[in-house]
């Protein structure tokens, strides 16, 4: 348990995974509300659209897959933060089914990229490796693809005068357990000791919390999360997909460990619970049925 860090970053990715998943149509106003919901819990980062086309995204029009997406969203730098963000995967099939390229010909297209954030001022890029635990269209993916992987990026943008930022490990498709957790992670950091780590688990398997356990662990403090478990992933082969672990039940577990995320836990219960409502169906969280065990305690406490 000394492991544990102290703190835990959470980035809200919701309002983009989750909207851009949804069949039916959702108004406006009712997105700017569950935005405007997470705003006053805390939170500190709210990923809440895709500079994507609406060709293959077509639910909600700041994430980009390629240059263009990254033009049009630095047109609002002014009022959007944001990184110098690469995404490759672990998986051929899969990234080409997310952006019709292979991982090879990814990788080849960094330098455009690595020239645009340069002008932005930035000479670094956090890389994100999709599928980075397992592909329901090719299986396994070993740790040490992985580490390949990243090694082919961080030497493309060494080539173009940048440097590996952050790295980002997603289970986008839910194949991750315990053990593999740290098999990955311990992989990549013992290859890049002195690298932040963040990592985005789906619960398309219900092992996400367990995972993040292992994480949590191994002292990773930095995690993606969506409200009331909104989202999946339209590119994963797997009808209905989980969406990413749910924010309130990784607040929860942070709490009952001790650790602080700046988040609080009865404001969040109640954005999942309008999560709910706005998209019209049940979702997966636990808290917003199960409630805040702190408030459960000083009941007993006030009843001695």
């Amino acid at each position: 348990m000394s492991d544990l860090p102290r703190t835990v970053k959470i980035k809200e990715v919701g309002p983009r995974e989750g909207f851009q998943f949804e069949k039916g149509g959702i108004s406006l106003a009712d997105k700017i509300s569950l935005v405007d919901a997470l705003t006053d819990t805390g939170v500190k980062t709210i990923e809440f659209t895709s500079f994507v086309s609406p060709k293959w995204v077509p639910q909600y029009e700041a994430i980009w897959l390629n240059v263009a997406g990254l033009e049009r969203a630095a047109q609002f730098r002014s009022r959007l933060h944001l990184r110098p963000m690469f995404g490759v995967a672990g998986s051929d099939t899969f990234m080409r089914k997310n952006t019709n390229r292979s991982v090879n010909e990814r990788i080849e297209e960094l330098p455009s990229w690595a020239e645009r954030y340069q002008a932005l001022g930035m000479d670094w890029i956090d890389v994100g490796v999709m599928a980075a635990f397992g592909c329901n269209y090719e299986g396994d993916v070993e740790p040490r693809h992985v580490v390949r992987v990243l090694e082919k990026v961080e030497d493309k943008a060494r080539a173009c005068g940048s440097r590996l930022g952050g790295i980002g490990l997603a289970d986008t498709m839910g194949w991750a357990n315990p053990l593999q957790t740290k098999r990955v992670v311990g992989m990549v950091r013992e290859r890049w000791p002195d690298t932040p780590v963040k990592l985005h688990f789906h619960d398309t398997r219900a092992l996400a919390i367990a995972n993040v356990v292992a994480a949590l662990e191994m002292g990773i403090d930095c995690f993606d999360s969506a409200v009331a478990g909104m989202g999946g992933c339209p590119f994963a082969a797997h009808k209905g997909a989980a969406g990413n672990i749910t924010t309130e039940d990784l607040v929860f577990l942070c709490q009952e460990l001790g650790i602080d995320t700046g988040i609080d836990l009865d404001a969040m219960i109640e954005a999942g619970r309008l999560a709910e409502r706005v998209v019209g169906h049940s979702l997966p969280g636990k808290l917003k049925s199960g409630g805040n065990l702190e408030k459960y305690r000083a009941r007993a406490r006030a009843a001695v």
